[in-house]
Order: structure tokens, then C-alpha cells, then sequence
């Protein structure tokens, strides 16, 4: 009887379990037909949007001025001397009236600030950069907010930055949702797996963006490795064993 209810449960447990992962579940960069293939498109310079937050200097031979604009450049937003765009697409910067930088490149911005700060100052350089230049990570990843660095940062850059999806991560919906100011946000869902991703729409990460990866629904039928799969049958196996051993009346 006991030899009736181990072969059972042996090939119980055998049924269920899916073995391990393999290259073809999480192996990233695949030339696979089967796996979606998308189109390249040309890349995308980031805009700036609304609660989007720039710092900036201004350089002038004039060293009252200079003096002037530090003191008065504590700024208003959560970075310190920073500056937030406001729902109207403007910043108040000091000395001068709103600046509309909304929908405008980082460099775009630059010259608009340096030429209205050349109204009031003629020899002034400006320079800006965007200070809240992040994105953040959520589900089967090592979640957080991490720093932009560069001008163009991958979908792979950003999560080798993370530590890399679990195993358990589903790499066929990983999804993006990047907000676009006032408006909706756009939710892009593609399979990671594919060598097609390069260059396509889903290939960089922008400032702002949300990297969703959530739970293979299999994953719980698997292990990591094989000796993981065969470790965790071995010790089913013997705890069943231990267990029959304890019912009465009950032999092989």
C-alpha cells in the first residue's frame, strides 16, 4: 500500500512540476520567429513635461550680477535649485517673467532660458539640465528609483542597473507606463525575450518612466535550476516516506 501511494505521489509531483527555466523562458536577445518582431523606429529626444523639474547657471564677465542670481537661485521645486514646470507649461525663474519650456528638449530649453536671460543680462550663457531624471522599477525585479545618467539608456541598461529580472519574471508582458504630462499615460507591453526590441519603440527608457514586470504564472512550478528541481524532489520524496512510515497497519 505504501508503495501504491509513493509511486502515486511521485508521479504526482513529476506531473506538476515544469522542471527549470531555460533559455528559451528568460534568455534575452533570442532570434526566434516564433517570438514578436517589431518594427525600428528613429529615436525620440525626451521633452520636457508638466511637473518635470530643470536647474540651471547662468555664467556673466559681471560679477554683481552673478553674485545676485546665486543668492536668488534657491529654486522651488524638490531638487534643491531646481525649478518645477508648472501646469501652464511655464517656470518662474528670478528677474524674469514666465518661461514656457513645455514640450521642449533639454538643449531646446536651454536656449529659450539663455535668450530670455539675455534680455536683462547681454553676456549671459545659460546652461540646464533636467534635475528629476529618473525611472522606477516595480514587480519581479529589484523595485526602486534609480538615476538617468545619459542621454540614451536602454531597456537593458536599465534593468542590468536593477540586477536583472528574476527568474520568476513574466518576460513576455514586461510593460512601460510613461506619463505624458496632463494627459493619459501611455502603457507599452512587449516580450523582452526578442532580438527585435532593438530599436524599436520599446528600446529605450525615458525620464519618468514606470518598468513594470510582473509574476510568470508558472513560475511557481519552477525552479532556478536543475539541481534546485532535483533538491526539492528528492526531499518531497523523503518526507513522504517519513510519513508513511508513521501510519499503521499501512506496508509496502
Amino acid at each position: 500500500m505504501k508503495k501504491i501511494l509513493l509511486h502515486t505521489y511521485i508521479f504526482f509531483l513529476l506531473s506538476t512540476l515544469t522542471s527549470c527555466y531555460g533559455y528559451r523562458q528568460v534568455g534575452l536577445l533570442q532570434e526566434r520567429q516564433d517570438l514578436p518582431q517589431y518594427d525600428s523606429v528613429a529615436y525620440i529626444p525626451y521633452r520636457l513635461q508638466v511637473n518635470d523639474e530643470v536647474i540651471y547657471r547662468v555664467i556673466t564677465m559681471d560679477e554683481t550680477i552673478a553674485k545676485t542670481l546665486s543668492a536668488n537661485n534657491a529654486g522651488v521645486g524638490q531638487y534643491a535649485n531646481s525649478y518645477r514646470i508648472y501646469s501652464d507649461g511655464t517656470v518662474d525663474i528670478p528677474f524674469l517673467p514666465p518661461v514656457k519650456l513645455e514640450g521642449l528638449t533639454e538643449l531646446e530649453a536651454q536656449d529659450t532660458l539663455r535668450k530670455a536671460m539675455r534680455e536683462i543680462i547681454p553676456d549671459a550663457d545659460v546652461k540646464l539640465a533636467m534635475a528629476n531624471k529618473q525611472f522606477t522599477v516595480l514587480g519581479d525585479a529589484n523595485s526602486g528609483t534609480y538615476s538617468i545618467t545619459k542621454e540614451r539608456l536602454t531597456i537593458f541598461q536599465a534593468l542590468a542597473m536593477t540586477g536583472d529580472l528574476m527568474n520568476s519574471g513574466d518576460r513576455r508582458h514586461v510593460r512601460i507606463i510613461r506619463p505624458h504630462g496632463n494627459d493619459e499615460p501611455e502603457v507599452l507591453e512587449f516580450d523582452i525575450r526578442t532580438n527585435s526590441i532593438i530599436n524599436s519603440k520599446y528600446y529605450y527608457v525615458y525620464p519618468n518612466d514606470l518598468i513594470y514586470v510582473s509574476r510568470d504564472k508558472g513560475s511557481f512550478y519552477k525552479q532556478p535550476s536543475y539541481s534546485g528541481f532535483l533538491g526539492l524532489i528528492t526531499s518531497s520524496v523523503s518526507l513522504l516516506i517519513t510519513v508513511l512510515n508513521y501510519i499503521p497497519g499501512v506496508i509496502y
